[in-house]
């Protein structure tokens, strides 16, 4: 889409005004019906407001280039976004008004910003701020991935970094992170695809935006291993090394969190079953103030050090008790099988 393509039409200037008087009578000798500044004019003079213009959703796809924005956008796409690549922030405002006017045809919209509009990016913000005005419902979805995964995956197409000019491909993404790095800290929902494939990028995106109706909050409830490393799109991290392991119990060590021996070994433990009831306490009070200030993602991260038994049993709980309160939720396990 060129800039062209995307500007609003002119309101109606005078000559067409004056054409509008000078319209033939009809029989009757009443003037035909018109529009004027919106207003659907009748037969009898009088004049009834148009239908308002139904503001359509937007979410905006951004994040690391080589993280998967193209799967995301594409996912969209197949769930009946009209999606709108690399398109120039200045023209997001635009876009949307353009889809008020489908009279319902663009009820979703789904723009992929990134660093290949170079000096358009730093129209953003004026953008978002523009959009807030309006009451455009809008959310940001941000491809994050480790600076291991990006380069493998940039070596395995031979393609260079977009802003690695006559660098290293690690330059390039040093670069990048820099310049995104305030509009991640804005996102609503980030998606760390270092050990993703396309088919669980696709999942996940599937989960979070297939429904035919858009629940007030999503959680992702994630089981992870401190031993290999922090999950980088998690907005809350608990840790459940206190503990007694499994692992050091030779008839639990070969199971995992799923386990109901396991699970029972895990909430027989002091501390256990208090630290879920005072954790699930605590995230009402903190999903309350996300629904308030329009947050609707959030992922919640619990952690053992192998990310097998403790993590696994404990997530288990805490989205079956999300669920039961109405809080739509997908549990994952990050390193569970990895050892």
């Amino acid at each position: 889409m060129t800039e062209h393509d995307a500007q609003p039409t002119a309101d109606r200037d005078p000559a067409h005004e004056e054409a509008d008087r000078d319209q033939p009578r009809s029989a009757a000798g009443e003037q035909p019906a018109t529009q004027e500044n919106g207003a659907q004019v009748s037969t009898d003079g009088t004049s009834a407001q148009a239908p308002e213009a139904a503001i359509p959703e937007l979410v905006i796809i951004s994040g690391m280039s080589g993280a998967g924005r193209s799967t995301a956008a594409k996912c969209l796409e197949d769930l009946g976004w009209f999606v709108v690549d690399n398109l120039p922030p200045a023209l997001i405002p635009t876009m949307v008004e353009l889809g008020a006017r489908s009279q319902g045809n663009v009820a979703r919209i789904a723009v992929v910003v990134d660093v290949r509009g170079r000096r358009f990016f730093d129209n953003l913000r004026e953008s978002l701020a523009d959009l807030d005005t309006r009451g455009v419902t809008r959310r940001i979805v941000f491809l994050e991935s480790s600076d291991e995964a990006l380069v493998r995956r940039f070596e395995s197409v031979r393609r260079p970094h977009p802003l690695q000019g006559d660098g290293r491909i690690v330059d390039g993404i040093a670069a990048e992170r820099e310049l995104l790095r305030e509009l991640r800290g804005d996102a609503d929902l980030v998606i760390d695809t270092s050990s993703l494939n396309v088919h669980e990028l696709r999942a996940k995106m599937d989960a979070q935006f297939a429904g035919e109706e858009e629940p007030e909050l999503r959680a992702t409830v994630m089981s992870f291993g401190f031993k290999y490393g922090l999950p980088v799109d998690a907005d809350l991290v608990a840790d459940m090394r206190f503990l007694p392991n499994p692992h050091w119990v030779p008839e639990l060590r070969p199971y995992t969190g799923l386990n109901e021996e396991v699970a029972a070994y895990v909430f027989n433990q002091p501390g256990a079953k208090e630290f879920l009831d005072r954790y699930a306490e605590l995230l009402r009070l903190i999903a309350a103030g996300y629904r308030r200030e329009g947050k609707r993602y959030v992922t919640i991260a619990i952690g053992c050090t192998g990310g097998k038994h403790r993590s696994v049993a404990v997530s288990e709980k805490l989205a079956a008790r999300l669920a039961a309160e109405g809080v739509e939720t997908v549990v994952v396990h990050r390193d569970m099988g990895r050892e």
